[in-house]
């Protein structure tokens, strides 16, 4: 084995080199500091071109005196010359106290690797893999709205225990948004509708000589699908994109950590009150949108087909079947159940940022209008089975 030394003329630095078969060996001693970095940028240019043709080259920084940031540069400076070069290095001997400084040193001026371009994924395969995440993401989905409507089902029964815990301010505050506020635009958009139906009605059905049943037609329609179906849509737009949005942002400034330091139960304080203002509200908005979409058809009726208002009521009157009126109605607050339970769940799962906000809403809008339209398919099928 033999030694060569590398060192600052009057100064206590130096990288003493050691050789033996397997490679080179170099021993930092004395102080690698700011005020030696003349020296020491030369002592490591000279290492660094010296041993280039090395295999293997050892760093040994067990005999340092001081070490600071600049000295810890150089030293990681050294290394990734080497590594470029093709040799296997390595730091031994680091102390705990210079072990931190030399980690972030480490992770300064990285290039980033090159990203491996892969071949292109076979179509058939990524579909399956698109598939299998979104029948993924639709489970954890159900048990999400499975935990929330077991603890909303807790909070219930609590509160028939001691209504004393209900919420009543917040119940008619959320009433007053989801019901109250929503009045104009359901009644507009319902009525809209109805005429809508009996315009198209009174188009085809004229040709038939058979105008006079138009009002059968969009009677049935709006008592049994349309009306409560209409309604539920505009509510989980309007509604259950506000409860989303405005529990995300609760999340988002850990207002509903705060509340379960406090003691309090968030299902109980903030889902409980929205949940019973929306489930009182739908089948109320649902008889509005009603009357609004037949009083719609009426006015198209008259205009449009000729018909006399005293012909239409009359027909209207022949026309509703209390079962299918009633069909609606029963319709309506199992899908606000629906609409609120995904609103409140979406909101839920809102993580930090405002773009998860903004998913979240919109997959509580989405979520809410298919799962009303799945509901309503589900009474569809079980009131045709009773013979309703």
């Amino acid at each position: 084995m033999t030694a060569a030394g590398l060192n600052a003329q009057g100064t206590s630095a130096s990288l003493v080199a050691t050789f033996d078969g397997k490679g080179v060996g170099l021993v930092a001693t004395g102080a690698w500091i700011a005020e030696r970095a003349a020296e020491l940028e030369k002592i490591v240019d000279d290492a660094a071109g010296r041993y280039q043709t090395a295999r293997s080259i050892d760093i040994d920084l067990g005999r340092l005196d001081r070490l600071d940031t600049f000295g810890a540069w150089l030293i990681e400076r050294l290394n990734r010359a080497f590594t470029a070069q093709g040799s296997r290095t390595r730091i031994l001997n680091l102390s705990d106290r210079d072990r931190g400084l030399m980690e972030e040193v480490r992770l300064v001026n990285r290039t980033p690797l090159p990203e491996r371009v892969d071949a292109a994924p076979n179509a058939i395969l990524a579909g399956l893999d698109q598939i299998g995440r979104a029948m993924a993401e639709i489970g954890r989905s159900l048990v999400l709205l499975a935990h929330l409507l077991g603890a909303l089902t807790v909070v219930v029964l609590r509160a028939m225990r001691q209504p004393s815990r209900l919420r009543l301010i917040s119940i008619v505050h959320h009433f007053e948004k989801v019901g109250w506020n929503a009045v104009p635009i359901i009644v507009l958009s319902t009525l809209l509708i109805g005429a809508i139906l009996a315009q198209q009605g009174i188009f085809r059905f004229r040709a038939f000589g058979a105008d006079a049943y138009v009002v059968d037609m969009v009677t049935v329609l709006v008592l049994r699908e349309v009306g409560v179906l209409i309604v539920c849509v505009m509510v989980a737009g309007r509604s259950g994109s506000a409860y989303t949005a405005e529990l995300g942002s609760m999340k988002m400034r850990e207002e509903i950590d705060a509340l379960r330091t406090m003691g309090l139960d968030p299902v109980e304080v903030l889902v409980l009150p929205r949940i019973i203002a929306i489930v009182i509200a739908v089948p109320v908005l649902t008889f509005l949108g009603i009357i609004a979409a037949l009083y719609g058809s009426g006015l198209v009726c008259w205009i449009y087909g000729n018909m006399s208002p005293t012909i239409y009521l009359e027909r209207l009157r022949e026309a509703i079947w209390p079962p299918s009126f009633a069909v609606g109605l029963i319709k309506a607050p199992f899908m606000a159940l629906v609409i609120g339970l995904v609103a409140c769940v979406e909101g839920f799962a809102v993580d930090g940022s405002a773009a998860s906000l903004g998913m979240k809403t919109t997959a509580s809008v989405v979520k809410s209008i298919f799962l009303v339209i799945v509901l309503d398919g589900v009474f569809a099928m079980f009131f045709a089975t009773i013979g309703m």
